[in-house]
């Protein structure tokens, strides 16, 4: 008879306990012990520990495995287990991290933590085995044609346990969404289907859900310098490019922005300068149209604007075009034109670029391919394989979100069809349309700021501290893999991390050999700029495309999400109520504020970047490589902290101290 030490502890949270009867065994290279009885009673945030004799030896352990049975109740008690600590008799400490609910009558296989990687000449059938478990929970279906896979359950009562929001999560965020609601329901105009009366009057949307932020953008939103700011660094610093040569669907001349080229007034010397920049929205060009909102149609256009950079580095309009063909329908207009003309035309490129943004570079190239990387990683790899422990605190509720939004926000009949100009039909040609334009680079930081020309651009605050976040997760991701992976043989031979590869190329990027994103990956130097990709996709660059709507858009001339009336084809024939006419209606305007106030604040339960309360890597050298990134992380903070305070707006959506490990919210 051998004797061992056997600790288990149970998660914090309120219904983390059960009272199903738990039992043991204990797998080692010499074979499997017998089933060993644990106990029934297990309490929150308890550790307990247990002798356990067995007979004969096993040997090095391997991996436990835990039998869930009912007790006492006719129906089973979900259980949140965060590890199992197993000592020798010898005295030697085996640690298995779990952090999982388990849930049914089930045994589960807990790998030893050491974290390992598997060769194509090492098989490992139990690990194989508990991989096709997951590919059975873990299911792909399309969710619109042209776009990525997603995961194959309806409702959130359908998602693997594992995947659903904490209670606290659960109530902290339907607390946050009545209370905007009930905000605006306080003011008795929410079901009103009229135009605003008076533009200042939907600022009156707000007593308690305002920021500084939002207030000074009131003030300022009809500044030339503001617009042309938020390309930079307002809710989508994507769009923009420099421009060396004007498209030839967008014949602006110098003497017609001479005006406003200041002492310079030669447009193709600032061209050669490298001063002038362009915003395209070419693919909102026939999208559908939405015509559900109070049953009136909505309109989209697909404008084009001409920006400079001044001597005093701001960023100002100088041409805007509402449209892909010019003519005597589609006007070019300019900051010498009369006020009313001047500010719809920048209000339909705010338009524009809500849509853009919400379903290309916030829905798509976050919420949606965070999906593909959590339902690929479950699939392909096991739990302690060490890119497994690296990726899996980015993917915390992802599943539970997107299928919220799903449901509710851009499925049929949902927010989206009540509000925005889009509607789902649009959001789903629009995705189509993106995915088709979808690059490798595109998806990377660096190469996306080279690709668009934007190296040395002034004030990009997006750019300069999204760098800083950038290098110092590729560092960490460096030491990581370059620790368990001794060399380019290692990562060609892994074939769990190529098949998790290979699917999320299959399933997420629909195998487009255009985009350059790769399909397996032959290096150390590729494995560790695609997982620096993957943490950045699901942390920093959702925090930029999310945490800055409640700031950009509670004012609603900033950001409407729909426009009743056709695109401006006349100049001169604007005037304020034109505009009136023109902005979403009072009931459209509120159910808009109440999504993006709901939405961009995230709800209890946070955790944030480089924070990683649950111990997957046990291993001493990867550990402190942790602990380096939290240092470096904060570091970044303080640097970001400071230079806001000479901003005249602060930009703190990539502090790491606000931005949350994964796509949560």
């Amino acid at each position: 008879m051998v004797s061992y030490k056997v600790t288990v502890a149970t998660g914090k949270d309120l219904f983390s306990g059960t009272i199903d009867a738990i039992s043991i065994s204990l797998l080692g290279v010499n074979g499997e012990s017998d089933q060993k009885k644990l106990s029934h009673l297990w309490f929150p945030g308890k550790v307990r520990t247990f002798d356990v004799t067995i007979e004969g030896d096993v040997g090095e352990l391997l991996s436990v495995r835990l039998y869930k049975e009912r007790n006492v109740l006719p129906i089973s008690d979900a259980w949140y287990v965060q590890y199992i600590h197993v000592t020798s008799p010898e005295g030697k400490l085996y640690q298995f991290p779990v952090y999982q609910w388990i849930s049914g009558q089930t045994n589960v296989l807990i790998p030893e933590g050491t974290a390992s990687i598997r060769s194509t000449s090492n098989g490992d059938e139990q690990r194989t085995k508990e991989l096709e478990k997951n590919r059975d929970v873990y299911k792909w279906k399309l969710y619109s044609p042209g776009a990525p896979y997603c995961i194959d359950a309806d409702s959130v009562k359908n998602l693997p346990m594992n995947e659903s929001f904490s209670l606290q999560k659960q109530i902290s965020f339907l607390i946050g969404m009545n209370l905007v609601e009930i905000e605006i329901r306080l003011r008795g105009i929410s079901k009103r289907t009229d135009s605003w009366g008076k533009l200042e009057d939907s600022k009156l949307l707000f007593f308690f859900n305002r920021t500084k932020i939002s207030d000074e953008v009131f003030r300022i939103w009809k500044e030339d310098s503001f617009f042309g700011y938020q390309f930079l660094n307002g809710v989508n610093p994507m769009l923009i490019k420099k421009c060396i040569k004007l498209p030839e669907n967008f014949p602006v001349s110098s003497s017609m922005v001479a005006s406003s080229l200041g002492t310079s007034t030669d447009l193709v010397k600032e061209l050669q300068n490298g001063n002038i920049f362009l915003v395209d929205y070419k693919i909102l060009e026939g999208v559908p149209q939405n015509k559900l909102i109070n049953k009136n149609p909505q309109y989209i256009a697909a404008p084009m604007c001409l920006l400079w950079k001044d001597p005093e580095d701001q960023l100002l309009p100088l041409a805007i075009q509402l449209g892909q063909t010019p003519g005597e329908q589609t006007p070019i207009f300019l900051p010498s034109d009369n006020e009313w003309d001047w500010t719809l035309a920048k209000i339909w490129v705010r338009n524009s670029d809500l849509h853009v943004h919400q379903t290309v570079y916030h829905l798509l190239h976050t919420h949606l391919f965070a999906e593909v990387f959590t339902i690929a990683t479950h699939r392909h790899l096991p739990l302690n394989h060490p890119m497994y422990k690296l990726i899996i605190p980015h993917l915390r509720y992802t599943l539970d979100i997107n299928i919220l939004a799903r449901r509710k926000l851009i499925g049929p009949g949902g927010v989206f069809d009540k509000i925005i100009a889009l509607g789902q039909a649009g959001i789903s040609d629009l995705l189509k349309k993106a995915m088709q334009e979808v690059t490798y680079s595109g998806l990377c930081l660096p190469d996306d700021i080279e690709a668009r020309g934007l190296e040395a651009i002034p004030n990009y605050y997006y750019r300069d501290d999204g760098r800083m976040i950038w290098e110092a997760m590729e560092s960490f991701v460096s030491r990581m893999v370059r620790y368990y992976y001794k060399g380019d043989e290692s990562v060609r031979t892994d074939p769990e991390l190529q098949a998790w590869v290979a699917e999320i190329y299959e399933k997420g990027f629909l195998q487009h050999e255009s985009s350059g994103i790769p399909s397996s990956l032959e290096t150390v130097s590729s494995l560790v700029k695609y997982l620096t990709m993957v943490i950045f996709r699901c942390s920093t660059q959702h925090a930029a495309m999310n945490n800055s709507q409640s700031d950009f858009y509670t004012w609603m001339p900033n950001g409407p999400t729909t426009m009743k009336r056709p695109p401006l084809s006349a100049k001169g024939v604007t005037t304020l109520q034109t505009i009136l006419d023109s902005l979403p209606d009072v009931n459209t305007t509120t159910r808009a504020q109440i999504t993006v106030k709901g939405l961009s604040k995230e709800p209890k339960d946070q955790r944030r970047l480089g924070s990683y309360p649950d111990v997957h890597f046990i291993e001493e050298t990867p550990q402190k490589f942790i602990q380096k990134f939290q240092e470096k992380l904060a570091e970044i903070s303080e640097i970001i902290n400071e230079k806001n305070q000479s901003r005249r707006l602060s930009y703190l959506y990539l502090d790491p101290k606000m931005t949350e490990n994964a796509v949560s919210i």
